[in-house]
């Protein structure tokens, strides 16, 4: 009898305004993706307690201000208390896992920490959907960017907390233990299910990703924060080296939808941000009245990775605004490579433009297939080209995706998509089958001449049956 299909599901939805709001929109696509019959699903790095783009939290090297303090607080405030202990970055493991700290009682009345475990295990048991998310984790004094793992049946099984935060996350998230790399099986459908997470840019670890694959994974997690096209590249190498399924999931976020918590330093007085764009609505759009001579129009910009609005030269430079009594402003064609800059195209682009087919795209990948790749490039929501006139840009545009263990994009990349979900039904016997010739855990890995090991972690090599 052929293997059962397993269906594979990811969004890319943002961080609400609460921990119970964000709670609740995560119920919600739970509830959908059961409606559609998904097995497991991914949610994006940071999902609960959200993750601070373009924030520096008034800090400096030698310096740091009561109001970078204040917003610290705030986000500590926000982030998730799992009950769970530092333990040299590792926290308790298993004890915690199985609820052997103490602490809890025995009708529910009380918990170790805030309830959110107890919210997720429920979320899982209601939907019958293996739920994945990132969080922050408060424990003590500090923070971990982390990800759990949630059964249906069991409950939390086991919880990763990030290795090496990137660059300034270093400033406000602590280093997890490497010990938490383990990988958790869980069964579905009588298909044995190897699955482990790595975090962001954790992906870029060579030696992160070999403790994975040495532990015969053959469900890759991927929750970032990264948006940039070369992400899915990253996906894809990890999928053939690994001939494992991997699942990518990043926030879509508006401009005018994040947390008061994460903008509370993004309009700093002499910051080039300070005067945003407005809504046509009375009031000046940039700051500049619409009797000005530069006629008041909503300005070229474009977003730096960290959230960092960088404003561009207008085409004609000062002066260059329009006729008396006109007073709509018809945004210059361009599209935005993958680091970010804006390029100006020259010429007629409205073929390039008008040609979006979002629907379609998604469409297919809510069937769990992929749009062809020329439809892909026509699309503005897969080549970055922004519409005209945009009333509410994007500071991270999503690029959920699930990959086969040959490479192949299933479903994705989700971009400019905060609402939907993706789906790829998939064989696990196919990583079996992509061992023939690359298995990076055993026979591919010259295990007789290269010796590898991780601090806290044994990486016996998890069965697939």
């Amino acid at each position: 009898m052929a293997n059962q299909k397993i269906r594979l599901a990811t969004s890319s939805p943002g961080t609400q305004e609460t921990l119970k709001q964000t709670l609740v929109q995560l119920h919600d696509i739970a509830r959908r993706a059961a409606a559609e019959k998904a097995d497991i699903l991914l949610l994006p790095e940071a999902y609960l307690g959200g993750y601070p783009r373009g924030s520096n939290f008034g800090c400096k090297i030698g310096e740091r201000t009561e109001e970078g303090r204040n917003e610290y607080l705030q986000y500590f405030k926000a982030a998730v208390d799992l009950g769970d202990t530092v333990g040299n970055g590792a926290g308790a493991g298993e004890a915690w896992v199985q609820r052997r700290l103490g602490g809890d009682s025995a009708d529910g009345s009380t918990k170790r920490g805030d309830g959110t475990r107890e919210e997720l295990e429920r979320i899982a048991r209601e939907t019958g959907v293996f739920v994945v998310t990132g969080l922050i984790e408060k424990a003590g004094g500090s923070l971990y960017c982390a990800v759990v793992y949630v059964c249906p049946q069991l409950g939390i099984i086991g919880k990763r907390r990030k290795t090496q935060p990137t660059g300034t996350e270093r400033l406000i998230w602590a280093q997890g233990s490497p010990a938490t790399l383990k990988a958790v099986s869980t069964t579905i459908k009588g298909v044995r299910i190897n699955l482990a997470a790595a975090i962001c840019w954790e992906s870029y670890m060579p030696l992160l990703r070999q403790a994975l694959y040495q532990q015969n994974i053959n469900l890759y997690l991927a929750p970032t924060a990264d948006g940039r096209d070369a992400w899915l590249s990253t996906m894809r190498t990890i999928a053939l080296e690994g001939r494992c399924f991997v699942v990518s999931s990043n926030m879509c976020v508006r401009k005018s939808s994040r947390p008061a918590a994460q903008t509370q330093q993004q309009q700093p007085a002499q910051s080039p941000t300070a005067a945003l764009d407005m809504e046509p609505d009375g009031e000046p759009l940039n700051g500049i009245p619409e009797s000005h001579p530069r006629g008041g129009g909503r300005r070229n910009s474009c977003f730096t990775e960290e959230g960092f609005e960088i404003a561009l030269p207008s085409p004609g430079g000062v002066g260059h605004g329009h006729p008396a009594g006109h007073t709509k402003m018809e945004r210059r064609r361009s599209v935005f490579d993958e680091d970010g800059h804006e390029i100006v195209l020259c010429g007629d682009t409205s073929a390039v433009i008008e040609e979006e087919s979002g629907s379609g795209n998604n469409s297919a990948q809510r069937n769990g297939t992929a749009a062809p790749r020329q439809k892909q490039q026509a699309s503005s929501k897969t080549n970055g080209v922004r519409r005209p006139g945009a009333a509410d840009e994007f500071i991270s545009r999503g690029g959920s995706a699930v990959v086969s263990p040959f490479g192949d994009v299933l479903a994705g990349p989700q971009w400019e998509d905060e609402q939907g979900i993706i789906y790829a039904d998939v064989d696990f016997e196919d990583c079996v089958r992509g061992r023939l010739d690359l298995d990076l855990g055993g026979s591919y890995s010259r295990n007789d001449s290269f010796k590898f090991e991780v601090e806290g972690l044994e990486m016996d090599p998890l069965p697939y049956y």
